[in-house]
């Protein structure tokens, strides 16, 4: 374990509050809280940020999220437990994660399409792309992972 680099979020108040206030927005989203965490849980598994996944998979916990999906997540294409509308925002979160990749394939987007509005659509883009600058942050700076006594239930 390491300790923190920089104290970004005092050394840059108003940037953290700016970036803060994209996932305050997302509560509003239709999306449900459910997907966004499972999405920036998945995102955050992909960039190995350890701080990220500790929170995500808490925060899902805290929400009373199945334990046996948010262990799974890591291989949702190889299990029964995820919708086909958590599919879809699943692949595409990966897609848009690995962007270099795969460049976001017409039929990734077309699978969206019959899940999601169009602004749900744009609302999973912004929550994919919150939580890859989250995580970059957090492994950039090293943010550490504090251990808890209990895991919320």
């Amino acid at each position: 374990m390491s300790a923190l680099r920089l104290p970004y979020q005092t050394l840059a108040p108003e940037l953290y509050r700016a970036l803060s206030g994209v996932n305050i927005a997302l509560q509003e989203s239709t999306l449900g809280k459910s997907l966004i965490e499972l999405v920036f849980l998945r995102v955050s598994q992909i960039n190995g940020c350890a701080f990220c996944v500790d929170m995500h998979a808490r925060d899902l916990l805290a929400q009373e999220e199945d334990f046996q999906r948010i262990n799974s997540l890591v291989t949702w294409r190889e299990t029964s437990l995820y919708s086909e509308r958590e599919r879809a925002a699943l692949a595409w979160a990966e897609a848009i994660t690995l962007i270099a990749g795969n460049h976001a394939s017409d039929a990734l987007f077309e699978a969206l399409r019959q899940h999601f509005s169009e602004r749900e659509i744009v609302d999973l883009e912004f929550a994919i792309a919150i939580i890859n600058a989250w995580n970059r942050i957090a492994i950039g700076f090293r943010q550490p992972v504090k251990k808890a006594s209990l895991l919320p239930h």
